[in-house]
């Protein structure tokens, strides 16, 4: 399926590993220009190289920390005619009320949540402006199945569902998009540091982490490339009056 995203210009946070670079290669192989943003520049060099030789696109990075209002305006700017904005950066640990201290709250949301929200505020007036545009905010299905031993990331997410469903429910007067995804629990570095966490403390035992990963649907997580062909899809044309939604894709978890 052509998804007509062709020479659209992408914006991926978060894009050096995981579902962030999945993204980007999906969007690259659909002839998207891409913009990639993380902290660690390196890996971003790496994954654009790649997509510059595997689908001969235009590939742009930025090295930013959008905890930084400067480096969040500054990534704004560099973009300012995009089509398509992925916020997707995050890194919220694990733990209960009794584990995460205020500090470490509060430095977590201030790059999923107030990035997410900062990052569209930007974005978004730009895209009115224009009368089109695409956000697509990769959320978390704990968001909806409310987790203890995740409770900030749980109580996040939780906010930038409402965030996604509020600014999206009245977004298309104006041209836009807004849309989200909530991943249960993907293949990627973070999630084994998330499970190694929870094992240590329900068992003494961070090598049993595998234990967890065994009990999901189809006795696996999910992989970042299925997360990342649906990003690529609600971006797209083909979802033309998909917005003010989220799309959960955890394999069933939540609507157990």
């Amino acid at each position: 399926m052509d998804l007509h995203l062709r020479g659209k210009r992408a914006l991926v946070t978060g894009a050096s590993a995981g579902i962030g670079a999945a993204t980007a290669e999906a969007l690259a192989e659909e002839g998207c220009a891409l913009h990639l943003a993380a902290r660690g520049k390196s890996k971003l060099d790496e994954l654009a190289e790649k997509l510059r030789s595997a689908h001969e696109v235009e590939v742009h990075v930025h090295a930013a920390d959008l905890r930084d209002p400067a480096d969040l305006a500054g990534l704004a700017d560099a973009v300012p005619e995009l089509d398509i904005l992925v916020n997707n950066a995050g890194d919220i640990p694990g733990g209960g009320l009794d584990t995460v201290d205020e500090a470490t709250w509060r430095h977590a949301w201030e790059l999923k949540v107030f990035g997410y929200v900062n990052l569209s505020r930007l974005v978004y007036a730009r895209m009115k402006e224009r009368g089109r545009g695409v956000i697509v905010n990769n959320i978390g299905a704990s968001g909806e199945r409310f987790d203890f031993d995740y409770i900030a990331g749980s109580s996040g997410n939780a906010a930038l569902m409402a965030f996604t469903r509020a600014l999206g429910s009245r977004s298309l007067r104006e041209g836009v998009r807004v849309v989200g995804v909530n991943p249960g629990p993907v293949e990627t570095e973070r999630i084994v540091k998330l499970m190694k966490t929870r094992a240590d403390r329900q068992f003494g035992d961070e090598n049993r982490y595998e234990e967890f990963m065994s009990s999901l649907p189809l006795g696996r997580p999910a992989k970042p490339r299925e997360i990342a062909d649906l990003i690529a899809f609600l971006a797209s044309g083909r979802s033309a009056y998909t917005t003010g939604v989220i799309v959960t894709v955890d394999g069933g978890i939540s609507a157990g």
